[in-house]
C-alpha cells in the first residue's frame, strides 16, 4: 500500500459536484474524476501541483459529470479538458455510447478492471442504479462514488435509463462488502464532502434496507428529490 497519495477534491458548478484529481505524487501523473463546469481551474489545480492531468475518469455520462447542455446551461467537460491535456477517457461500458467523438482517447471499462497511475492502482467498481453504467473508484481506502452513494442518501432512480432494483444491490450488496473504514467522497456536496462507508451503514436510509420490497416503495414514490 502507497503511503503518499495526491487527492484533491474541488466543488465546482451550481448543482454543486465535486470533482476529483488524484494520482501518484512521485510519478506526478494523476486523473480527473468526472471533469466538469470550471476546466480551467481543474487543469490550474494540477499544474500548480506540478501534477499531470492523464486521464479523465467517469463515474456516469450526464451533463453535469461530462459536460453538454442542461437546464439551459452549457457546461463544459470531457472535450474541452482533452483540449488542454493529452488524456484517455474511461467510461464504463454501458453507457460507451453516451460518449461520443474521442475516438481512441476512450476506453471502455466493466466491473473489476484496474488503471494504473504511477504507482497507484485504481479499481472500478460497477454500481448501476442511477444510471446503467454508473461507477464507483476504490483508490485503497477511499471510494469516489459519484451519484451513487450520497452521505445520508443516494441517487435518484426515476430517470431515463435508472433502475432502482440495482441501486438496491449496488447499495447493499456491491458498496456494502467494502470495509467500514472506506472513506467516502460523493459526487455532490449534498450532505457533506466526506463520510466512511461504516457511517453510512450506521446511519444511510437507502443503505440500510432489509428487502427489495421496502425499498422499491420508497423509491418508487415521490420522496426523492436529489438529483
Amino acid at each position: 500500500m502507497m503511503n503518499e497519495i495526491y487527492l484533491k477534491q474541488i466543488e465546482l458548478g451550481p448543482m454543486q459536484n465535486f470533482v476529483y484529481l488524484v494520482g501518484d505524487p512521485v510519478a506526478k501523473q494523476c486523473v480527473a474524476v468526472d471533469p466538469a463546469w470550471e476546466i480551467e481551474t481543474i487543469v490550474d489545480t494540477a499544474r500548480r501541483d506540478d501534477m499531470a492531468i492523464v486521464g479523465a475518469l467517469i463515474t456516469h455520462t450526464h451533463q453535469d459529470h461530462v459536460g453538454g447542455h442542461l437546464f439551459g446551461l452549457d457546461i463544459p467537460g470531457v472535450a474541452e479538458l482533452l483540449e488542454q491535456v493529452k488524456a484517455k477517457v474511461y467510461v464504463h461500458k454501458a453507457e460507451r455510447e453516451f460518449l461520443k467523438g474521442f475516438g481512441s482517447d476512450l476506453v471502455k471499462v466493466d466491473a473489476n478492471d484496474t488503471l494504473q497511475v504511477g504507482r497507484l492502482t485504481i479499481t472500478f467498481v460497477h454500481t448501476p442504479g442511477h444510471t446503467p453504467g454508473s461507477q464507483c473508484f476504490l483508490v485503497e481506502d477511499r471510494l469516489i462514488s459519484g451519484d451513487t452513494l450520497f452521505i445520508g442518501s443516494c441517487g435518484r432512480t426515476d430517470l431515463p435509463g435508472s433502475d432502482p432494483t440495482e441501486m438496491y444491490y449496488s447499495l447493499t450488496q456491491r458498496l456494502w462488502k467494502l470495509s467500514d473504514e472506506t472513506l467516502l467522497l460523493p459526487g455532490h456536496n449534498y450532505g457533506g464532502a466526506s463520510s466512511t462507508l461504516g457511517n453510512e451503514k450506521r446511519s444511510n436510509p437507502f443503505m440500510r434496507f432489509t428487502s427489495l420490497g421496502d425499498f422499491l416503495s420508497v423509491m418508487g414514490g415521490s420522496r426523492i428529490v436529489l438529483p
